[in-house]
């Protein structure tokens, strides 16, 4: 192609921005249009009085993941936020009496599990070995993959590899293998709930996720995730990235199969290529015509979802005593809110929960002596929320947070906004108002996702958390990544 080829990015979350800025620095002209007033999709900042929240994800792992992304364009993760590896890493809360912090250094978590379990130890280092092994293929060969054929698995060491990875066995029975302890089970379980599928119905070869805990360690960007958005766009900008904010895509013109423009409501933009960062479903199912979708209602309404979530965002006027920076309540029966996510949805009659103080490491996130409090209840996508239904969650949860803090904590909030499926899908367009996408199970991953390339539209490409690799921040870089890569490759043959 002669002339410099334009690329319409819509939606600027992690998948955009990465996809955007990968074509950039190829000599792309790239445009993203974005429907909110900030980046970051998922991941933006809700600030109040000077409290400042990540108002999605808030848990920094994979840190490799970002510093491979940082290096494509000869850059550092530090040239643009400043990481701290916390430890320890979070905090598991079985009951009032009972809790355990999960520490950050290896040996100190096998002294963890020995407690828990005799010669349980030994057992860890076998499992950690094997999930090395997944995380190096894993994460380091197959995410990367565009996942369009079979094909591109067809080789006799990677298929080797896959065997090794275990990819037909549960996730659920493979933990077992190895470790007998209840509680002991149920921390090495916790990495798979961010996979947004139950343990019984996750690959074993998602153990990576454990070497991804335990070895890599939980880190935490200072000033928030939101401090990873902004250098990620500091770094499209430099590419040469535009960015357009207040610009809901409303239509994709396509003609004689290939799209030919984008629409927002103002004005019109011409593409080469478009690259949808946006929710897959409502891209295919509002902004092309029927004769251009790959995928009818029937078949996204038979996905099984990953979970929705119902958060609380509260600013606080005090110190809180008894709290860690990453804090989960495993304190009700996690086999029945499974049950209520995913085998007959409903809201969860006494549901687990998370709770995230970032003022505990950073004094950006809340004015000095206050604390900044995130809640989040995993919830089945596809729920009806409703006020009433939100103010009663808040008050089981709170009620559980006062017993286990030992203080009150009602009395002292100055901020209280609540967050749930209708918001996500007012402000992202989300399917059944997800949170986190498909989940990952054996059916739903890698040539089963929906495909980052269309079949009905020769130039329109998808990325993102419905599609490869999957759920998730570190898998949502990917998959930028994979899908500009590709396009680069099909244009080169050109």
């Amino acid at each position: 192609m002669s002339t410099q080829p334009k690329a319409i990015v819509i939606g600027a979350g992690f998948a955009g921005l990465s996809a955007a800025t990968c074509l950039a620095h190829h000599g792309w002209k790239v445009t993203i249009l974005e429907k909110n007033n900030q980046a970051g999709g998922r991941a933006r900042r809700l600030s109040r009085q000077g409290f400042h929240f990540d108002m999605g994800p808030s848990w920094y792992w994979m840190p490799d993941v970002f510093e491979r992304y940082f290096r494509r364009f000869g850059k550092r993760v530090e040239d643009y936020y400043t990481l701290q590896r916390l430890d320890p890493s979070y905090r598991v809360v079985f009951g009032k009496e009972e809790q355990v912090d999960i520490p950050a250094r290896i040996e100190d978590f096998k002294a963890l599990c020995e407690s828990y379990e005799p010669g349980s130890s030994r057992r860890l280092e076998q499992f950690l070995q094997e999930a090395a092994y997944k995380y190096e293929v894993g994460v380091g060969k197959l995410v990367y993959k565009p996942s369009l054929s079979i094909r591109e698995f067809i080789d006799p060491k990677l298929l080797v590899d896959m065997l090794r990875m275990q990819a037909l066995q549960s996730f659920h029975k493979h933990v077992r293998k190895f470790f007998k302890h209840p509680k002991l089970i149920e921390l090495m379980e916790f990495p798979i709930l961010f996979l947004g599928a139950t343990p019984k119905n996750t690959p074993a070869l998602y153990s990576l996720m454990n070497y991804a805990d335990v070895a890599l360690g939980t880190w935490y960007p200072m000033g928030g995730m939101y401090s990873v958005v902004e250098g990620m766009l500091r770094l499209a900008q430099e590419q040469g990235v535009e960015v357009v904010y207040g610009a809901e895509v409303e239509k994709i013109d396509v003609q004689a199969g290939k799209a030919h423009s984008v629409h927002t409501a103002a004005q019109s933009y011409a593409a080469d290529v478009v690259i949808a960062g946006a929710d897959y479903h409502h891209v295919e199912a509002a902004l092309l015509e029927p004769a251009y979708r790959q995928y009818s209602e029937a078949y996204w309404q038979k996905r099984t979802m990953a979970p929705s979530a119902l958060l609380y965002y509260l600013g606080v006027s005090k110190k809180i005593k008894n709290l860690r920076h990453h804090v989960l309540f495993f304190d009700e029966d996690f086999e029945q809110h499974a049950h209520d996510i995913y085998t007959q949805p409903q809201w969860p009659r006494e549901p687990l929960f998370y709770l995230s103080a970032s003022s505990i490491t950073d004094p950006q996130a809340a004015p000095a002596g206050k604390e900044n409090l995130v809640l989040l209840i995993p919830i089945a996508a596809g729920l009806n929320d409703t006020p009433a239904i939100r103010a009663r969650y808040f008050e089981q949860i709170m009620k559980q947070l006062e017993y286990y803090t030992g203080e009150s904590i009602r009395p002292f909030i100055e901020v209280h906004e609540s967050y749930a499926g209708s918001d996500f899908i007012r402000d992202y367009h989300a399917f059944k108002g997800n949170a986190y996408g498909l989940a990952n199970t054996l059916k739903q991953t890698a040539i089963f996702r929906p495909r980052i390339k269309s079949k009905k539209v020769s130039n329109l490409y998808f990325t993102g958390q419905l599609t490869v690799p999957g759920p998730g921040v570190p898998p949502a870089l990917i998959s930028g990544q994979v899908v500009a890569d590709y396009i680069r490759a099909q244009f080169e043959k050109n």
